[in-house]
């Protein structure tokens, strides 16, 4: 019998209130744990490639025994986590295309070296986390495959795809096209045809995505860095493609399924933008500590603006973000300050190669609040090689020492080492207490020992007219107030400053640095810093 519209529903509707009447109430379900990060608050984080890191069987590729073997020098620099660019299978030598988001890549090693990598990484206190690519994936991924072998595909909503060429281009500029044609469509891909994105809008792709998480967290990881955060889904032309509602909204279901499976699992986001972009990909920092989004992002704007000032000799961009820094993230945020990472020229070749300026550059990092990121090879001055290479110049193989093969392999090098390597290499460095190497222990061991410097709050000093190149700050802790001062210029300057407290005890001093009372004036005081140098007190 036929029944018309109105009693089918009436039927819907009776079926549904008995049904639910017969069904005994449910508790709500619990909300997520907060996160439990404090151990990643103040640590030091070391970037590694591990393609170009330590070769264990001279094949030239550097894998994840060569890198267990090295654990010993990380630890011993103070290093407490490690970020591995992707490790995932992947058809390219930087592997930011994967093609199995299950297994490692077959050229570092076994799934059963990269678990001893872990083990041994946490039996000496170090953490590892893992590139997280899932913005996009390889075109030679199966799931891609499937998606572009026709439009009644399972999985061809996996991907993002129109009949129509809207004729978008990247949003960062330029003139690259963002939608690539294959079988008389168009799918979007927003760096390259060759990693189209994953369309975030599909549950099925976002339960896949956290499914895998789960899979990496259980395996032992101790998180994630999620490339290409603000690009996951796009609205529109230009800067729609950027930081959209739909992106946000999936980092707080990602960031909660996080924190249901392991609470202590680190997230750190490539948010490669200004400050006014980056601090929303916390979240809500009102309603959970730390945020809902990502607990943890990069700080690209004081990157910048460290490099800048040392460039310039002036101080006062870098004084202006300071201030930004300790105004415009929400309190008790993790940050993730760095100097340059594997997308950037070296730091040695930002500063031209001018030891002075470079000597500089991790006494600015290292006292800064947050949590630093250290670029793998940055701690003996490694350069780049020639800017038309591209980006394997800025990923060579580290040296570990002067012989023939540089001590990173028994074969021959995926890529040369860089000019000058047989002078400027670990071994050399290690036996130099003056070396850069030297002072990057140093300083990141005066860090660790200091909870001003460690977990701090930070408060920028004024600048002096007369002193440009003169950068000061307090950090203050509870129970401890350290005052940090640096000279970012190629002459000597002098900055005085009133303080609640005498600088009694140096943390670090480079030589030939002072600081004495000024005569009539209580409480202020005059300190002379030499060309390029750096001064840590710690205050009566």
């Amino acid at each position: 019998m036929n029944r018309t519209p109105a009693l089918c529903a009436l039927a819907l509707v009776c079926g549904s209130l008995v049904a639910h009447a017969a069904e005994p109430a449910r508790p709500a379900a619990a909300a997520p744990p907060g996160w439990q990060l404090e151990w990643a608050r103040g640590a030091v984080f070391y970037e590694v490639f591990v393609r170009s890191f330590a070769d264990s069987n001279g094949d030239g590729v550097g894998d994840f025994n060569g890198l267990t073997a090295k654990l010993d020098y990380l630890r011993d620099l103070g290093v407490e986590g490690l970020w591995l660019m992707p490790v995932f299978e992947s058809p390219s030598y930087h592997g930011y295309d994967t093609v199995d988001y299950e297994k490692v890549d077959s050229e570092y090693g076994t799934q059963e070296d990269f678990e001893r990598l872990l083990r041994e990484a946490h039996r000496r206190g170090i953490r590892i986390i893992v590139d997280f690519v899932i913005n996009h994936s390889s075109a030679k991924h199966p799931w891609f495959v499937e998606s572009a072998s026709s439009p009644d595909s399972p999985k061809r909503n996996w991907y993002v795809w129109r009949q129509d060429n809207p004729g978008w281009t990247q949003p960062w500029g330029g003139k690259d096209p963002v939608w690539h044609e294959r079988g008389g469509a168009y799918y979007y891909g927003v760096f390259w045809d060759g990693m189209p994105d994953l369309n975030f809008r599909n549950p099925e792709v976002r339960a896949e995505v956290k499914r895998l998480a789960s899979l990496w967290l259980s395996r032992g990881v101790d998180g994630f860095r999620l490339d290409a955060a603000r690009h996951l889904v796009e609205q529109g032309p230009g800067d729609q493609q950027d930081d959209t509602s739909e992106t946000h909204a999936f980092w707080k279901e990602f960031s909660a399924h996080v924190r249901s499976v392991r609470p202590d699992a680190l997230l750190v986001g490539e948010v490669w933008s200004d400050t006014k972009h980056i601090v929303p990909y916390y979240g809500a920092t009102a309603r959970l500590p730390g945020g809902d989004e990502l607990p943890m992002l990069f700080n690209f704007p004081t990157a910048e603006a460290l490099l800048g000032s040392l460039k310039s000799g002036d101080g006062a961009k870098l004084s202006t973000q300071l201030t930004e820094l300790s105004t415009a993230y929400p309190r008790g945020v993790l940050v993730a300050p760095f100097l340059a990472n594997h997308d950037q020229f070296r730091v040695a070749a930002q500063l031209e190669g001018q030891e002075a300026r470079i000597r500089v550059a991790p006494a600015l990092l290292l006292t800064l609040p947050g949590t630093p990121f250290l670029y793998y090879g940055e701690e003996i001055g490694l350069p780049n090689g020639p800017k038309e290479e591209g980006d394997p110049g800025k990923r060579r193989p580290l040296p570990w020492d002067g012989s023939e093969k540089g001590g990173f392999t028994t074969g021959k090098p995926w890529e040369p080492f860089v000019e000058g390597w047989q002078k400027q290499n670990v071994a050399v460095q290690l036996a130099d207490t003056h070396s850069l190497l030297h002072r990057y222990r140093m300083l990141i061991h005066v860090r660790r020992a200091s909870p001003a410097l460690r977990l701090g709050t930070l408060r920028p000093l004024a600048r002096s007219s007369e002193a440009p190149s003169v950068v000061a700050f307090l950090r203050e802790a509870e129970g401890e107030r350290v005052l940090v001062v640096h000279n970012l210029g190629a002459a000597p300057a002098s900055m005085s400053q009133s303080l609640p407290a005498a600088p009694m005890e140096p943390l670090f001093l480079d030589p030939d640095v002072s600081v004495m009372a000024e005569p009539g004036k209580k409480g202020t005081w005059k300190v002379s810093l030499p060309a390029y140098s750096s001064a840590v007190w710690r205050l009566r």
